[in-house]
């Protein structure tokens, strides 16, 4: 919700209500699970959803992707389902696991997994607490993962990458036909991109006379080049750029140094590439 706000679209939510409101009179949103997110929407009751690349994989159903948002709960990453065992165990690969008992809440991926690997094992559903699991439960699970710290606490250890995922925008077949709704989709996708590449960024504009222009470029990293502007004095340019919110600690002195004046640091909502 916070990303959509970003965006231009608040989202109104009921604390007692799986229903919402937006900003935006043409369009009315649920709160699901991202598990159900492509049954609705390949079945028409929603247009569109974000979900999971996993869960889209996993239900096997048909909608239309229309973007990727890459981000997770501690990164602007993908995450990772991966195959893990206990640390002590002689597991080092998904062949040894023949005939053994893989939890996972991601089961058909699981399965398709060791199908493709023509290994037999027991492929269990679980209903959370997946990393708990082994020994005593199951041999091995398969389970998301961002940094492995869980795992690591839990005494498991990964042999393998099972699927990577991120959050998509997805769309329903008919409704992506159709030409207004497919606008509506589009522009929110690319209005949710553009709050997302604004994060972690901050514009930047200073003035700069023209003899220092040269200095104050070869500071400046930017998404292209900076946007130089003529000011009322001919001697002077103004100079706006966007850049990582992490180097303006070391950026802005070093504008300073090349005769950089006036430099003014700000906030961005989005970034349109």
């Amino acid at each position: 919700m916070q990303l959509f706000a970003r965006a231009g679209l608040p989202i109104f939510v009921s604390p007692r209500s799986y229903l919402a409101s937006t900003g935006d009179p043409e369009i009315e949103c649920m709160l699901i699970r991202a598990q159900e997110m492509a049954r609705y929407v390949e079945h028409g009751v929603l247009d569109a959803g974000l979900t999971g690349l996993d869960w889209v994989v996993e239900s096997g159903l048909e909608v239309v992707g229309v973007s990727d948002l890459i981000y997770a709960k501690q990164s602007r990453g993908k995450v990772r389902w991966v195959l893990a065992v206990p640390e002590e165990s002689t597991f080092q690969r998904a062949e040894d696991l023949k005939n053994r008992i893989v939890a996972t809440e991601l089961v058909q991926v699981t399965r398709k997994y060791f199908e493709r690997k023509k290994v037999a094992v027991q492929v269990e559903f679980s209903w959370g607490a997946t990393e708990v699991k082994p020994p005593m439960l199951a041999d091995a699970i398969v389970e998301v993962t961002e940094t492995g710290s869980s795992l690591k606490a839990h005494r498991l250890r990964i042999i393998d990458t099972v699927l990577e995922s991120n959050t998509q925008v997805i769309a329903n077949k008919k409704a992506w036909g159709d030409a207004e709704k497919r606008r509506k989709i589009e522009n929110l996708a690319l209005m949710l991109r553009g709050a997302m590449d604004a994060q972690d960024r901050v514009g930047l504009m200073l003035n700069v006379r023209k003899e220092d222009l040269a200095a104050v470029l070869a500071v400046l990293p930017a998404l292209k080049k900076p946007t130089i502007s003529a000011l009322s004095d001919e001697d002077w340019l103004a100079v706006n750029t966007v850049i990582e919110e992490s180097l303006a600690w070391q950026i802005i002195p070093r504008l300073k140094e090349a005769n950089g004046q006036g430099i003014v640091e700000y906030p961005l909502n989005k970034v349109v590439m």
